[in-house]
């Protein structure tokens, strides 16, 4: 069992700063940013603090494509078992050039696409996405019988609403 090393840890003090707390990796190197006013106990508490942080979003970004393959499969298993084959990718990977869609399906070639931004997103959405996507192996259109396939899926109305919500704040318009 590998034991993960503590990173190198270089802190960095402003006098700007007045409360605030960042954190970002830089190489193999950590990088706190605190307030000079702190006192050394306050950094130590806020370094352990960013440390578990970043490894809490760096756990949800580094989910990787046969990481997504798996959850397809079992999305499939449980939403769209009696498709059999007709509801298996060829491939279902991460990519980072979607900016006007959250996933995208290509059913001639079977392959589904889904965009990097919604790595950090709740399990049950990445969920909704990727089952929407998978729909589209069986049904390509956005046609009564696809809603139904992707209805089966218990919080599809609350992931498309918590879709809809990031797309506002954003200030984009994200299609399904």
């Amino acid at each position: 069992m590998a034991v993960a090393r503590k990173p190198v840890v270089e802190v960095r003090r402003s006098e700007r700063r007045r409360r605030t707390v960042s954190a970002y990796r830089d190489g193999e190197r950590v990088v706190v940013l605190i307030p000079d006013q702190f006192s050394r106990a306050e950094e130590s508490e806020w370094v352990d603090k960013m440390l578990a942080r970043l490894a809490a979003r760096e756990e949800r970004t580094g989910r990787s494509d046969s990481d997504l393959l798996l959850r397809a499969q079992r999305l499939i298993d449980r939403y769209l078992a009696e498709h059999g084959r007709m509801a298996v990718p060829a491939s279902v990977r991460w990519v980072t050039n979607q900016n006007g869609r959250w996933g995208s399906c290509t059913p001639a070639d079977r392959t589904i696409r889904i965009s990097h931004r919604i790595q950090e997103m709740p399990d049950w959405v990445i969920d909704y996405v990727l089952l929407h996507e998978l729909a589209h192996l069986v049904v390509p259109s956005h046609n009564a019988r696809f809603w139904a396939l992707v209805g089966r899926y218990p919080k599809a109305e609350r992931a498309r609403g918590y879709l809809e919500g990031v797309a506002a704040a954003a200030g984009v318009n994200l299609t399904d």
